[in-house]
């Protein structure tokens, strides 16, 4: 269905009012997308509030690896909230309007947590490197302010780069169509419907994907090269496998994030298909974000520890 474009007069004609794309017209359907995507938006809050939780309320747990972990989960929770409501409401309802102001604003809050997520996984893996390599150093390398130190340049980074980035882009016209191929203003389809030659401004969002998706990438590469050659000479064969456990979690968490976000930014925009990148879309902002806390979870004896201590503390309150 083709909606018709809001329009302002200010020296050229741009669009002010976008609109989804409708990607599903069966009734039945959209009810069952709508279940679907309402139980994974649910799980993935929940698990990753649970671990947020669960790490705050447990002193063992207060360590660098799981104040790193603690700041994911909120990362991930940012990340849903800030895509799946619009999502939900375009599936139910005909209301799939959204305002130049609230596409910006939504792309802005997307880029910063999704870039301070790739720096966020970078400092976990130099923490891995550190506690494996350096165990001797770990404490002074890897003290109470380091990790905040890191933490904040994650959410830092991400909060500028996506600042001028939005910024750039939503200083273009837009002369219509104004319907967003796309689940969510993001960069891409929000480029497409852009006037004129946008090549410049495709190059200087390919640029920012290299060094925000690429450059952490390559960080945690290295971390865990020296980490397999720590491992690979270490005498004890339980030793290697503590080792190894410590840091599995986090390359599948890191496997599932980029494997996804760098098939959708880094690839030609000739091999661009609308529907392979709503596919890969949902994958990155919904199932990465509900299987991270299963992830931990499950293959961390001390969080699962934490999570049945605290779920059962929340049961005799509750009971009390």
């Amino acid at each position: 269905m083709n909606l018709s474009c809001s329009l302002w007069q200010d020296n050229s004609m741009s669009v002010k009012q976008f609109a989804f794309t409708k990607f599903c017209y069966i009734t039945e359907q959209c009810f069952f997308s709508f279940a679907l995507l309402l139980f994974m938006f649910l799980a993935s809050l929940t698990g990753n509030a649970l671990i947020a939780l669960a790490i705050w309320t447990n002193p063992v747990l207060h360590t660098p690896m799981y104040f790193f972990l603690a700041n994911l989960s909120l990362l991930e929770i940012g990340y849903t909230c800030s895509v799946i409501p619009k999502m939900l409401q375009s599936l139910v309802s005909e209301a799939r309007g959204i305002s130049r102001e609230a596409c910006a604003t939504q792309m802005f809050f997307f880029s910063f947590l999704g870039i301070s997520e790739c720096c966020l996984l970078a400092a976990m893996a130099y923490d891995r490197y550190i506690a494996i390599c350096s165990p001797l150093h770990y404490a002074a390398r890897m003290s109470r302010g380091v990790c905040a130190q890191l933490a904040m340049v994650s959410w830092g980074v991400g909060c500028m780069v996506s600042l001028g980035q939005t910024n750039y882009i939503f200083s273009l016209d837009f002369c219509g169509p104004c319907e967003i191929d796309h689940f969510f203003c993001d960069l891409p389809p929000i480029l497409a419907l852009a006037c004129g030659d946008t090549s410049h401004n495709e190059a200087a969002v390919f640029v920012v994907a290299i060094l925000c998706i690429s450059s952490p990438f390559l960080l945690i590469i290295a971390s865990y090269g020296r980490v397999l050659a720590a491992v690979l000479i270490m005498p004890s064969p339980e030793g290697r496998r503590k080792a190894l456990s410590t840091c599995s979690s986090h390359l599948l968490v890191v496997t599932l994030f980029y494997g996804s976000g760098s098939v959708t930014y880094l690839r030609p925009k000739a091999s661009h298909s609308p529907g392979v990148d709503k596919l890969l879309a949902l994958f990155y902002t919904v199932v990465t974000s509900m299987l991270n806390p299963i992830i931990y979870s499950l293959w961390n004896k001390e969080v699962k520890e934490a999570l049945r201590r605290t779920l059962w503390e929340k049961k005799v309150l509750s009971h009390g």
